[in-house]
């Protein structure tokens, strides 16, 4: 998909969450990843709404195709869809590209971290960007989940088909499509902002033994810090 697909969940070796490639070091590393060191409007961020409207802009998922393939960028696991999937917020409908996860959650929610928070990456006809985002509390095993864990590739840069059926994205997103909004940015170089995050206020589970394997298996945190609010607006209902 372009600057979603190969910006937002790649790594290919030119950075990490570690060392001299880690995220303080990625607005040096090459000039057109200036905007992770120099952006206002950078994710993720510590979600504490600060503008509260009497309605928010319908959110609908139509969540129908499954995935059909599970790579390992080596800074995260990413399933690929096929047309047909999509989000509508008011008026504006996104496509669904694809999911990834981070580990721990790349956002905070009124300074609460989880274990897990996955990416639903979507783009409209003219390229925009829109993410809606899933927290993962500890608890009961998820059925979702474990259908991607299952066939995770171990090397990076592996693909491997998924079972017969594929993976239903709607498996992994809670019932509510009740959610906070803030224009943010590509959580992965080059940082590119104007991306619009619509995460869901309710959460589903992973078991700290799925927490783990995704973990170890990435060989550690795949989280971006905490970046600056500055002056935008985080937007929940009343």
């Amino acid at each position: 998909m372009g600057m979603a697909s190969a910006a937002i969940a790649c790594g290919g070796g030119e950075w990490g969450y570690s060392g001299a490639k880690g995220p303080d070091r990625w607005g040096y590393l090459k000039p057109e990843w200036a905007m992770c060191r120099d952006g206002k409007n950078q994710t993720p961020i510590d979600i504490v709404p600060n503008y509260q409207v009497r309605f928010m802009s319908a959110l609908v998922t139509n969540y129908r195709v499954p995935g059909n393939l599970v790579t390992n960028k080596g800074t995260t696991i990413q399933v690929d869809f096929p047309e047909g999937n999509y989000m509508r917020v008011g008026q504006k409908k996104f496509y669904l590209r694809q999911v990834h996860f981070h580990s721990p959650s790349e956002n905070h929610l009124n300074g609460k971290s989880f274990p897990l928070e996955a990416h639903f990456v979507h783009s409209d006809v003219d390229g925009n960007l829109a993410v809606l985002g899933v927290f993962y509390e500890e608890g009961a095993a998820n059925p979702g989940l474990e259908t991607i864990w299952r066939a995770m590739p171990r090397k990076r840069g592996e693909s491997r088909a998924l079972p017969r059926g594929g993976f239903a994205p709607n498996s992994i997103v809670p019932a509510s499509r009740q959610y906070i909004y803030f224009n943010g940015s590509l959580t992965t170089p080059p940082c590119t902002e104007g991306v619009g995050f619509h995460i869901l206020t309710e959460t589903q589970t992973i078991s700290a033994a799925q927490t783990r394997a995704f973990f170890d298996l990435m060989g550690g945190p795949t989280n971006r810090p905490l970046q600056p609010v500055n002056a935008r607006r985080i937007i929940s209902s009343k």
